[in-house]
C-alpha cells in the first residue's frame, strides 16, 4: 500500500470459488469519498493502464477499483482465454462485492471499456440492482468484421478453441504518440491475440445483449469515438436506441480513436464522465472521510 496527499493506493488479490486469483488495484481519496467507480478493461489492456484515469476520478471525490480479468494482466488463468463471458462477469462481481463490503453506503458506478463494456453490460443484466450507473466506453458490441467471418469463428472455436482469431493493433487505440509508445512497450499485452474460444464467447454475450438491452433500466452513459477502427460506433448507437433506461446519454467524439481515456482529448472525456456521475450521486449525506 502506498499513500500520498490525495489518496491511498493498494494492490491486492482475491480468490474466486473456482480457484482463480484475481488481481485488482484501488485508489482511495484521503478526503471525503462521494462514490465508487469500478473499471473493467477490455482487450490489449489491464488495470495498470488506468492510473491517470483513477487519479482524475480521485480528484473528483471518487474512489476507484480496477481489476485484471482472468488470464489478463496479473490475474491467474490461461492467457487471454475464456470459455464464457460469465467467467469475466464473476471476476468483476467479486471486486464490486469487495468495494461494497468496505463502503456499503457509497453508490457504485461501473465503467467498461470495449470488451470490458460487454462484460459490464452483461453484469448490469445480472446485477443491475447494485449499480447507480453504467458507463460504456467504445462498446465492443459491433466490430468491423464481416458476418461470415464471425460465424466462421464460432465454428472454429468448437474444433480449434486455441486458434488465434483476433489481433488488435495498438495504433488503432490512440493518436497520442506517448500513449502508443507505452502500449507498445507494455509486457502484459505484448503479442496479445484473442483465441477463437474467447472471441466466440464475446459473440454469444453480444447475442444475449441484443435480446435483452431493454431489460437495462439503470442510468447509462455511452461514449464512442467516430474514428474507432477496433469497434463500431454503430454498436453504441444501437445500445442507446434499445436500452430500457429512460436516463441514457450517448456522446460521440469526432475523430477520436478506440481508447478514449488514452487518446488525444481524454481530458474532455474524463470531464464528461465526472459531470455525468455527479448529479446521479444520491444527495443523502453518506460520504465520509476515509480512514488513514
Amino acid at each position: 500500500m502506498t499513500q500520498n496527499l490525495s489518496h491511498t493506493y493498494l494492490e491486492d488479490r482475491y480468490r474466486r470459488s473456482d480457484g482463480a486469483r484475481i488481481f485488482y488495484r484501488s485508489w482511495r481519496p484521503t478526503a471525503a469519498i462521494r462514490a465508487t467507480v469500478v473499471i473493467c478493461h477490455g482487450f490489449n489492456s489491464h488495470s495498470g493502464q488506468y492510473g491517470e484515469t483513477a487519479e482524475a476520478l480521485v480528484g473528483a471525490g471518487f474512489q476507484v477499483y480496477a481489476l485484471d480479468l482472468r488470464g489478463r494482466g496479473r490475474s491467474e488463468g490461461p492467457r487471454f482465454r475464456v470459455r464464457d463471458v460469465a467467467e469475466y462477469v464473476g471476476d468483476l462481481d467479486g471486486v464490486i462485492a469487495i468495494a461494497r463490503s468496505r463502503d456499503p453506503a457509497l453508490p457504485v458506478f461501473l465503467l467498461g471499456h470495449s470488451a470490458g463494456g460487454v462484460v459490464s453490460t452483461s453484469y448490469a443484466l445480472d446485477h443491475g440492482q447494485v449499480l447507480a450507473g453504467l458507463i460504456c466506453e467504445s462498446f465492443a458490441f459491433r466490430v468491423p468484421a464481416p458476418r461470415v467471418a464471425l460465424a466462421l469463428i464460432r465454428v472454429i472455436a468448437r474444433v480449434f478453441p486455441s486458434l488465434p482469431a483476433v489481433k488488435l493493433r495498438n495504433r488503432d487505440f490512440t493518436r497520442d504518440a506517448q500513449a502508443l509508445a507505452r502500449l507498445d512497450a507494455d509486457p502484459m499485452i505484448r503479442n496479445e491475440t484473442q483465441p477463437a474460444i474467447t472471441v466466440a464467447a464475446m459473440l454469444r454475450a453480444n447475442d444475449r445483449l441484443e435480446r435483452d438491452f431493454g431489460s437495462i433500466t439503470l442510468p447509462v452513459l455511452i461514449l464512442h469515438g467516430t474514428a474507432d477502427k477496433a469497434t463500431l460506433p454503430a454498436g453504441s448507437e444501437f445500445f442507446d436506441r434499445h436500452a430500457g433506461s429512460s436516463d441514457r446519454t450517448l456522446k460521440l467524439y469526432d475523430r477520436h480513436y478506440h481508447d478514449l481515456l488514452a487518446d488525444l482529448g481524454k481530458e474532455a472525456v474524463l470531464k464528461d464522465i465526472i459531470d455525468w456521475i455527479n448529479p446521479r450521486i444520491p444527495t443523502d449525506p453518506t460520504s465520509r472521510r476515509s480512514p488513514t
